[in-house]
């Protein structure tokens, strides 16, 4: 099992969905939040994360828990839209593995 997470703008809220179940993934999460850019001066390991410029974006971020072929999957269409799309921000997918979970009696 995996934990998927897939971070994007609020705008590209319906896109994500979409992207999501194109990869076979039906039940998933979402929670609202707001990303923050600022560069200090310092070098920022994160440039392309969200954009270039001190600022705050409304986003949101998708997670669920999935089998490993359907996480493989929807990295592969959210990098396919990321290709596709270059002018528009990009979506962020992470895959972590789930070590170990309760047991569900039926």
């Amino acid at each position: 099992m995996k934990l998927l997470i897939i971070a994007c703008l609020d705008a590209d809220r319906h896109t994500v969905s979409k992207l999501l179940q194109s990869a076979g993934i039906n039940i998933f999460s979402v929670s609202e939040t707001t990303g923050y850019k600022r560069n200090n001066g310092q070098p920022n390991l994160l440039d392309n994360w969200f954009g270039n410029h001190n600022a705050e974006f409304e986003s949101a971020l998708f997670f669920c828990f999935t089998d490993d072929l359907n996480a493989k999957n929807a990295v592969e269409v959210i990098d396919r839209r990321n290709a596709d799309q270059p002018e528009r921000m990009p979506l962020h997918a992470f895959v972590m593995p789930v070590e170990n979970q309760t047991q569900v009696s039926r």
